[in-house]
C-alpha cells in the first residue's frame, strides 16, 4: 500500500473519531445479518445496535458489504 496524502488524512481522521466503545470490522461483519434483517422488517436497527450504525458511518469497506447484503435479501425476498 502507498501512503499518499489521502491514506495519511484518513488515518487521522480515524485516530480523531475513534471512540472507546466502538467496533472493528470483524465483530461489525459478524451481526451485518441481524442488522440487515432489523432493516428488512422495518425495525430500527441504528437503534437496536448503535455499535454497528456507528461502524458503518465510518467504514466504507463494512458498509459496501452491508449494502451488498442489503441488497441480497431484497432480491432473495422478491
Amino acid at each position: 500500500m502507498k501512503i499518499t496524502k489521502k491514506v495519511i488524512k484518513k488515518l487521522i481522521n480515524a485516530a480523531f473519531n475513534s471512540h472507546e466503545d466502538e467496533i472493528g470490522c470483524g465483530k461489525c461483519f459478524d451481526k451485518l445479518n441481524k442488522f440487515a434483517e432489523l432493516e428488512l422488517k422495518g425495525k430500527s436497527a441504528a437503534e437496536a445496535m448503535p455499535l454497528v450504525e456507528d461502524h458503518l458511518k465510518r467504514c466504507g469497506e463494512c458498509r459496501e458489504e452491508y449494502e451488498a447484503l442489503l441488497e441480497a435479501l431484497r432480491a432473495v425476498q422478491g
